[in-house]
């Protein structure tokens, strides 16, 4: 049993799960890549705890690079606007490019960064998030192909995912305290 960080009021997936969901997506991935060595895209900074894990779990030739944004909204919401702080270092023409992200939310900086990377003409561009983030009301602008879980409308941390750069390290998916960040 995993000790709860203070500032968590509940972990919604443990290590066991996390290994397990990390796991089937890797088999997924080896399965729909097989041979192809697409390139596996982390999403700075959130991504990379997944990542490291995932890349592990796939079984076929893949190649590694990472692209760091940062989104214009309220702090709390992404508005879509998006600028490019760390961009590819690997030509994607024609190369199958599987992005890597932590979470989905609105899917509008996401959905930014697939029409960029399109643009560059790869053979494809597909997602793996590792969480769906469960909105009353809202459809993510991006469906990905690959989906670890879908959580609920809460602050999540722990696992890469961060409130102002703390709990990234927390080895479990937590529900923040609201008195922490509100």
């Amino acid at each position: 049993m995993e000790e709860l960080h203070p500032d968590v009021k509940g972990i919604l997936l443990g290590e066991d799960e996390i290994r397990d969901i990390v796991a089937r997506m890797g088999e997924e991935i080896t399965r729909d890549y097989g041979d192809k060595n697409p390139l596996v895209v982390a999403v700075l900074r959130g991504a990379v705890v997944f990542m490291a894990d995932l890349m592990r779990a796939i079984d076929c030739p893949i190649g590694i690079d990472f692209m760091a944004v940062s989104s214009y909204g309220d702090g709390a919401k992404s508005s879509g606007v998006v600028r490019i702080v760390k961009d590819l270092d690997t030509k994607i023409e024609g190369r199958d490019v599987l992005i890597v992200e932590d979470i989905l939310d609105s899917g509008l900086t996401l959905s930014y960064l697939i029409d960029l990377l399109k643009g560059r003409g790869p053979a494809s561009v597909e997602v793996a998030a590792f969480l769906v983030k469960d909105v009353p009301g809202n459809t993510p602008a991006v469906k990905p192909r690959y989906v670890g879980a879908h959580v609920p409308d809460e602050f999540i941390v722990g696992y890469g995912l961060d409130f102002a750069e703390r709990y990234r390290n927390l080895p479990y998916i937590g529900i923040l305290k609201p008195e922490v960040y509100k």
